[in-house]
């Protein structure tokens, strides 16, 4: 039965009608219209689906509504602006880290998590972090250094 889910979505507060466990990833794209989080693989291996919960990097796809309880929400969107974007999204843009563009979104949630939490990341850090997250074109290195530059900018 659909029931009324209360979630923080990107510094608002939305009421959904959901069935509670269906997946956070359809409730962000199909209820709420936001397409930064992306359906890849539905399994949590490819990442591109990520999301933070209270500043923590999650696969949407696995996560249920009803697990996020009153977690604080955060997909691409809710990071920056197009007039002011997060300095990921700026490094990500700097060093052209996009050729088809799907797996970004994964990439840039699952560093701000990291920067979070490890501001001063080595290159080593940043690539076990982002083992989770696949990129089918092969722009690896290009978002490490995305990566190394927004630490850098965001460290001074």
């Amino acid at each position: 039965m659909p029931q009324q889910i209360s979630l923080d979505v990107n510094g608002e507060g939305h009421v959904i009608e959901v069935e509670p466990d269906s997946m956070l990833l359809y409730a962000l794209r199909d209820n709420l219209a936001l397409r930064g989080p992306k359906f890849g693989c539905g399994l949590s291996e490819c990442g591109a689906c990520t999301v933070l919960l209270d500043g923590k990097a999650v696969h949407s796809c696995v996560t249920s509504v009803s697990a996020v309880g009153n977690a604080k929400i955060v997909t691409l969107e809710g990071l920056g602006t197009p007039e002011e974007p997060h300095p990921l999204q700026k490094a990500f843009i700097a060093e052209q880290a996009a050729q088809c563009g799907y797996c970004i979104n994964g990439m840039i949630m699952r560093s701000a998590s990291l920067l979070k939490q490890n501001p001063h990341p080595s290159r080593n850090d940043i690539k076990q972090a982002l083992n989770g997250n696949l990129c089918r074109c092969g722009t690896h290195m290009r978002i490490v250094r995305a990566v190394e530059r927004a630490a850098r900018g965001v460290n001074g």
